[in-house]
């Protein structure tokens, strides 16, 4: 995933897409929209009349060599070697949590301490989606049941600015690939060795 952040409105159409899309229960997001500098949401950094507003959408960040799947005692953390997508097998996840402490992005993850249930009395989303459990880690799939479709994932589609792209980085002619390209770009925390899959644009 390639993510143009200078030109994030911080509408977070992208956080709503994802919630609604795979269902997420109440006070969860897997994908989050932070404001820059700035002492609130929304706020400015620095001190009037120079300010500056800047915003980083952030989410797991698919790694090609993830902390998460090293410490896993069970295997219900995972990277799918056919796309690159770092996954969740829920019926696997014992609760342990470990891969929450392994992850240096921190609040990508979410546990559910309790029953899974959302503001609606029905579900949302794809009917593909998993069904939520108690007492399991979550996080973003990439929309996994989307791309097994050939579709994009769902933050991607709604973005009203157009900042998100989604491809293979290993096709020359994908969007993703042309964007790495010819444009200056930096991944979140490169120094831990994981190898980050979303690239943002400098």
């Amino acid at each position: 995933m390639v993510i143009d952040a200078k030109y994030c409105i911080s509408c977070h159409c992208c956080a709503a897409a994802c919630k609604i899309e795979n269902n997420l229960p109440e006070k969860t997001w897997w994908n989050r929209v932070f404001t820059c500098g700035g002492e609130t949401m929304e706020s400015p950094a620095g001190v009037h009349p120079n300010l500056t507003m800047s915003f980083a959408p952030v989410a797991c960040q698919h790694c090609e060599n993830p902390a998460c799947v090293k410490v896993c005692p069970v295997g219900a953390t995972y990277r799918d070697e056919g796309t690159g997508v770092v996954r969740q097998d829920y019926d696997k996840c014992i609760g342990c949590r470990m891969c929450m402490s392994a992850c240096p992005y921190t609040g990508v993850r979410s546990f559910n301490w309790d029953e899974p249930k959302n503001g609606t009395d029905y579900a949302l989303g794809d009917p593909d989606v998993p069904e939520h459990q108690k007492h399991v880690v979550e996080k973003c799939t990439m929309c996994w049941h989307r791309i097994a479709r050939g579709e994009e994932p769902a933050c991607i589609s709604v973005c009203p600015s157009r900042i998100r792209f989604w491809g293979d980085l290993d096709d020359p002619e994908s969007d993703v690939a042309k964007l790495i390209a010819t444009r200056d770009h930096k991944t979140l925390l490169p120094e831990m060795g994981t190898k980050p899959s979303v690239y943002y644009l400098v």
